[in-house]
């Protein structure tokens, strides 16, 4: 049996679905959470005088644990939702069914572009988050509590390595994939009925959800064991 790709018909769509169409949204979360950020940090660390070290903590938490979790959690709630519900109406009304008596593979022609547009955009997405996220806590930790923008950079650079931009890519390959995977199976066994696409559209999102947490917490604990293997002392943050 040949492997093949889904046709380029099927495949840009959704490609543009997940990836295009989640920009506004991923830049806006994490434009406003690197701000949070700054603003929840700062009186902290003020009161023990190490508020040039704003940027590595912002820049840190963002690189390694929010930005995937939020461009997932983003994607989770505006596609995972919109697939679950478009794949659940298609089985209520029996066009999946329709797909394969006319001899076409549902999985190959609607789960696979579905799951590669998730596979490879949230990475793109998880940079997006990133890159919003450092400037917001840039501008307001810079030019509003007015942190000297050599030291918050400095810092930053010091704290911050390349491994830990790659262990947030490498989180986001995964949620992506569960996100996909949990949707297009809630969708496919969608029960009858308005309430059945309610409940497979409610019920993808919450267990993609889960399912990021859980596949946090589990690459966290194998990557920091890869990370010392790296950084036997660790970042310098202080």
């Amino acid at each position: 049996m040949t492997t093949r790709l889904p046709r380029s018909e099927t495949i840009w769509p959704n490609f543009y679905r997940v990836g295009v169409s989640s920009l506004p949204v991923i830049a806006l979360t994490g434009t406003f959470i690197g701000m949070v950020l700054a603003v929840q940090s700062y009186f902290q660390f003020r009161q023990i005088g190490l508020e040039t070290r704003l940027g590595a903590v912002i820049n840190m938490t963002l690189v390694r644990e929010l930005g995937p979790v939020l461009a997932a959690t983003m994607l989770a709630g505006r596609v995972g939702s919109a697939m679950a519900a478009e794949l659940g109406t298609m089985r209520v009304t029996e066009q999946i069914d329709a797909l394969a008596a006319m001899g076409a593979n549902p999985i190959h022609y609607l789960v696979v572009p579905r799951f590669l547009a998730c596979l490879f955009l949230i990475p793109t997405l998880t940079v997006m988050a990133d890159f919003m996220g450092v400037a917001g806590g840039n501008f307001l930790g810079v030019y509003w509590l007015e942190i000297d923008i050599h030291h918050y950079w400095s810092n930053s650079i010091r704290a911050v390595t390349n491994f830990d931009l790659m262990v947030g890519l490498i989180k986001s390959v995964f949620f992506g994939a569960a996100i996909a995977m949990v949707s297009c199976y809630q969708g496919f066994n969608c029960t009858a009925g308005a309430e059945g696409v309610g409940r497979a559209s409610t019920n993808s999102f919450v267990q993609s959800f889960v399912m990021i947490l859980l596949l946090d917490l589990i690459l966290g604990i194998i990557l920091d064991n890869f990370y010392f293997l790296f950084y036997p002392n660790g970042a310098s943050f202080f």
